[in-house]
């Protein structure tokens, strides 16, 4: 009990936190309209700051809390904008993050996906060794037998995404773990706006087992 409330007290004091700097975007100067930007510097670096809590400070992620935290760094900015949509209107189901979220205006969307896209830490890797050559082979081979296409023919060959389809390279292995065991719970369908790209990993998270998505996980952990 005595965890879960500090767990809540620590997520009510972020999203404090998020909520002063959201007020700053109001800060806006006194140039001509359409020379004034969309957000001021100090509201985004409010905002940066906040994601750097939780998420570090180079976007490189965290593990050791409840779940783990995932990377930003690197990450294609169109996907980050999509998802920080989808949290927004609830495609994407994290209560926290939709929070975080919901006040975020287009422009600085946008900022934030950018910001994030140009950090390269190196990862924090971890994962199992002996996983990696597994999921080496899954992730450029894909599993024939269940009908799981390569992993790279979406991701790149260096997995460092492509547009709307995410960078995974460096990403935490706990992180892809819990997210392909726990995909149709957490990014439901919109049969009013469909996500193209969370159709196609449906049938993939199924049916990988839970072996070979460790594996797949462990081999991305460490790429760069």
């Amino acid at each position: 009990m005595k965890v879960l409330s500090l767990q809540f007290i620590s997520q009510a004091a972020l999203l404090a936190i998020f909520s002063a700097a959201a007020v700053q975007a109001g800060e806006t100067d006194t140039s001509t309209p359409s020379k004034r930007p969309a957000y001021s510097k100090e509201a985004l670096q409010g905002k940066i700051e906040f994601c750097q809590t939780c998420h570090g400070t180079s976007g490189e992620g965290a593990r050791g809390g409840p779940l783990p935290i995932p990377r930003l760094a690197g990450q294609q900015t169109k996907y980050l904008e999509n998802q920080l949509t989808n949290f927004m209107v609830r495609r994407r189901q994290n209560n926290v993050m939709s929070n975080v979220a919901h006040d975020l205006s287009p422009a600085l969307v946008t900022a934030l996906a950018t910001y994030f896209n140009s950090l390269n830490p190196k990862p924090l890797g971890g994962a199992p060794k002996e996983l990696a050559a597994a999921g080496k082979k899954i992730y450029e081979e894909g599993v024939s037998e269940v009908k799981v296409p390569a992993c790279a023919t979406c991701h790149g060959p260096e997995a460092k995404g492509n547009g709307s389809f995410p960078r995974l390279a460096g990403q935490l292995n706990e992180y892809v773990s819990k997210k392909l065991a726990n995909w149709e719970g957490e990014r439901r369908q919109d049969l009013a706006v469909p996500d193209k790209s969370a159709a196609i990993m449906q049938p993939v998270a199924h049916n990988l087992t839970e072996t070979q998505v460790a594996a797949v996980a462990a081999y991305l952990a460490n790429l760069e």
